[in-house]
């Protein structure tokens, strides 16, 4: 289960960190391989399940990057360049 999935009442109290944020870019490209292999094998409708929480994970992260101050990187130059390499295989 996705660590974006957090009970209400933990909402907000979790400390986020260059590993949290990892381990969701991790999940991400996680995601991304499951989806291209069931659209491969035409089989779609299995996909919508992976595609609602690969969103919510990119969602998430996009509202960290936003609240995080600017002399904070959340994710190194290197890392995006790594991940999106691996989206565009």
């Amino acid at each position: 289960m996705s660590i974006v999935f957090v009970p209400k009442k933990l909402r907000g109290k979790a400390k986020i960190n260059q590993e949290t944020i990892q381990r969701l870019l991790d999940e991400n490209d996680q995601l991304i391989r499951c989806i291209t292999e069931y659209m491969q094998k035409g089989r779609a409708v299995e996909c919508v399940q992976y595609q609602q929480i690969l969103h919510r994970n990119i969602v998430y992260l996009a509202t960290i990057a936003d609240a995080s101050p600017d002399d904070i990187p959340a994710i190194t130059n290197v890392r995006r360049t790594r991940m999106l390499i691996k989206v565009k295989q």
